[in-house]
């Protein structure tokens, strides 16, 4: 009888302890790439398998994670093959990860930014809705008005008529979220400071109001804005809220999806304008993977710029010149 058979069990042998394999957690760890947790699992499934085909009582997580991406390229394809190369290659960063999810509201930024955390192993969440309330606690309606009402009705709260020329929907969100992006800017320093990753979403992520260069050598910050083009699509998403969190009924976005749509537009030229992606949500799952393509790419990006620096500066300190007189008079 094989050791395999006797053990009924593989164990990854450079992990302390001898951790046995466990399709779950690697599972999860494909999740990274972008696949949805169906086929995460049915990966994790196939290279259990082929794990057992060997007839091994052990592997290395070197031997584990050539076969995962062999699987991962032959089910999925080559770009989440590439991407669990690149997260095993940038796991190790020595920054936090602070990713800002912006758009209008009912675009499905709380629903992306859940998965995403879940997927990058990221424990803290804040939305914009929860800043807003703490600064509603601390500065009255009287004080702030535009803190008082939604994105959508900040036109009401203004307390100046705008010129003819201005659009007063946009004046009263841009006066809301200049107040809001005090507590977003707040929590990215926190982050910076402490070191520790964190997923911050909402429609007061817009791009020229919160500050991320200030940071850049202490976090890697990935800012996205999420869309929905097709306006049935959009409007169909608040009955799905409706059903998830009946505090939320869907006739008051309904009768201000004019002005829900309206600050889209204005969001989403923020973005053009400071150079930030957007991402169409059509598909959920498609969503989540041009989500995970971005991070990636920003991570490896930070990854390798570390080491191109470090040959640059070590190419110079080697560098000689061929003539120790030359340049010099005589």
């Amino acid at each position: 009888m094989s050791e395999l058979t006797r053990t009924s069990q593989i164990v990854i042998s450079d992990r302390e302890s001898g951790l046995p394999f466990s399709k779950g957690l690697l599972a999860s760890q494909v999740m990274v790439t972008g696949l949805s947790p169906y086929r995460a699992y049915q990966v994790a499934e196939e290279v259990e398998i082929r794990l057992m085909e060997r007839r091994r009582a052990s592997v290395t997580s070197t031997e584990l994670a050539e076969v995962a991406i062999e699987v991962i390229g032959e089910v999925a394809g080559e770009r989440y093959a590439t991407n669990f190369v690149r997260w095993r290659e940038i796991e190790n960063l020595d920054v936090p990860l602070v990713i800002l999810i912006g758009g209008a509201t009912g675009v499905g930024k709380s629903a992306i930014a859940t998965q995403l955390a879940a997927r990058l192993g990221i424990v803290r969440v804040v939305a914009t809705d929860a800043i807003r309330e703490v600064m509603r606690a601390m500065l009255s309606s009287e004080l702030m008005p535009t803190l008082h009402v939604s994105s959508f009705q900040a036109d009401k709260a203004l307390r100046e008529p705008p010129t003819k020329m201005a659009d007063a929907l946009t004046l009263g969100f841009r006066e809301q979220t200049a107040a809001v992006s005090v507590g977003i800017n707040a929590l990215i320093e926190r982050a910076a400071a402490e070191g520790t990753s964190i997923v911050i979403e909402g429609a007061h992520i817009v791009p020229g109001f919160f500050e991320t260069d200030a940071h850049a050598d202490r976090i890697l910050a990935v800012p996205f804005v999420v869309g929905v083009d097709d306006e049935d699509r959009h409007r169909s998403h608040f009955a799905a809220r409706e059903n998830a969190v009946a505090a939320r009924p869907a006739t008051r976005y309904v009768e201000g999806f004019e002005g829900i749509r309206r600050l889209q537009r204005y969001v989403k030229s923020q973005a053009l304008a400071h150079g930030v992606p957007v991402i169409p949500n059509y598909s959920f799952d498609q969503s989540i993977a041009a989500v995970i393509d971005l991070v990636m790419e920003r991570a490896t990006a930070r990854a390798v710029a570390p080491l191109a620096a470090g040959a640059v500066g070590a190419a110079g300190r080697n560098e000689q010149p061929a003539n120790p007189k030359e340049g010099k008079t005589a």
